[in-house]
């Protein structure tokens, strides 16, 4: 059967009273970058709801497109009826119930009447429809309680929807209501998903990335790189990648500091100069996949010890997640496969035999003396390249639920 609509559904976006317009704008926004390769599909809003028109365009590809975007909480594929004839309802209702796949042993009709001119009202429909159905099938029954499947029927001014299907989205907001972040983006696998969390919050984010060359090769700059690819399709579909050279850091540091502080102040280093990206960029907060407890720079300590060379916001979306909950996202978003590769980034060079886990700022500070924290950031931003990392205008689908 050809779906004529796609119904939108969001769901905290209801309540951002006199802001709501704006989020109403942005996931208009963000659902026609999403389906600009189906010119014919139009997006339209009509009293307080949003749909896809499909004029033509195949609903299965639009829809893997669609169920990405933050902000939507589901959709559903639908039949649309000009016509307020009940012979035309009722042959559309039983179309869209034969097409509903795994073909299911109950169903509930559920009729909402907007329109108070249409001579039946909701209750008689929902039995004439439920009769109409029950006489040309065979083998299904009505269930109201737990029913496998709910026949929803919108009889509005404008016409009648009808649809049978909900397809879940991610949720959260759109990409682009909630300011810009900088997200730390070393190749592994946390940061990535930090990325797609940030964003499920409505952040837009640009990456930046150190790499320490000739410690680190083209392989892993390409490896964080597609990263950025698979993690901006599912908010702008781009993202700018600053690639930072941190050989200089981490040789001064590796030199001329204790090798058990050698993680703290490479991060401390990494935290100054995202800042001074940030600042640049005009984004607000710096973005990280730390996840307490999970290596000796994610202890309580490190981070204070980190945190103490800004006052900048740092948002960090994994704090309480444990490693299997952030591989489960990981395979969800696709990333996972990438992550594992194994390049070596630069965390894991230089790597001390005994990191120290319970860091002091006083420490650092003393250690860091011996260091032109000034110049080496100086340089470190002034040698920052910026790669654009574009997602692929057509790319497998993902199923994230």
């Amino acid at each position: 059967m050809e779906y004529d609509d796609i119904l939108i559904r969001y769901g905290e976006m209801a309540l951002k009273g006199k802001n709501r317009g704006m989020f109403d704008r942005q996931l208009v926004q963000n659902i026609k970058r999403s389906i600009k390769d189906y010119p014919r599909a139009k997006v339209e809003r009509t009293y307080g709801r949003m749909y896809i028109a499909l004029n033509g365009e195949p609903y299965e590809q639009v829809k893997e497109k669609v169920k990405h975007v933050f902000g939507i909480t589901s959709l559903s594929p639908v039949k649309r009826v000009d016509s307020f004839e009940l012979a035309e309802i009722e042959a559309a209702a039983l179309e869209v119930m034969r097409d509903t796949h795994p073909t299911p042993q109950t169903f509930k009709v559920e009729v909402k009447r907007a329109n108070k001119q249409f001579p039946h009202r909701s209750m008689e429909m929902n039995r004439l429809l439920g009769g109409h159905i029950l006489r040309n099938t065979e083998n299904l029954q009505v269930d109201v309680h737990q029913p496998d499947v709910q026949l929803k029927v919108e009889i509005r001014n404008e016409g009648t929807s009808i649809s049978s299907v909900r397809v879940q989205g991610p949720g959260g907001l759109p990409v682009g209501t909630s300011g810009k972040s900088m997200l730390l983006l070393s190749g592994g696998l946390d940061s990535p998903v930090a990325g797609w969390l940030t964003m499920k919050r409505g952040v837009c984010l640009e990456a930046i990335h150190f790499e320490s060359p000739p410690f680190t090769s083209e392989r892993s700059r390409q490896k964080v790189l597609d990263l950025a690819k698979m993690v901006s399709q599912y908010g702008t579909g781009e993202m700018k990648v600053h690639i930072v050279p941190f050989t200089e850091i981490q040789t001064e540091i590796r030199q001329k500091c204790p090798e058990n502080y050698l993680i703290t102040l490479m991060r401390r280093f990494m935290m100054r100069v995202s800042v001074e990206i940030a600042k640049k960029r005009r984004a607000l907060s710096i973005a990280t996949g730390e996840s307490l407890g999970q290596v000796a720079s994610q202890t309580m300590e490190s981070m204070s010890t980190i945190n103490a060379v800004t006052n900048f916001p740092i948002l960090r979306p994994l704090v309480s997640m444990d490693k299997a909950e952030i591989i489960e996202i990981a395979h969800q978003i696709g990333t996972y496969e990438t992550s594992i590769l194994p390049f070596e980034d630069c965390c894991t060079i230089f790597v001390p035999r005994s990191p120290v886990t319970r860091p002091t700022v006083e420490k650092a500070e003393q250690f860091e003396m011996k260091l032109d924290i000034e110049t080496l950031v100086r340089n470190a931003v002034e040698g920052t390249e910026i790669v654009e990392a574009t997602a692929p205008r057509q790319s497998n689908p993902l199923n994230l639920f």
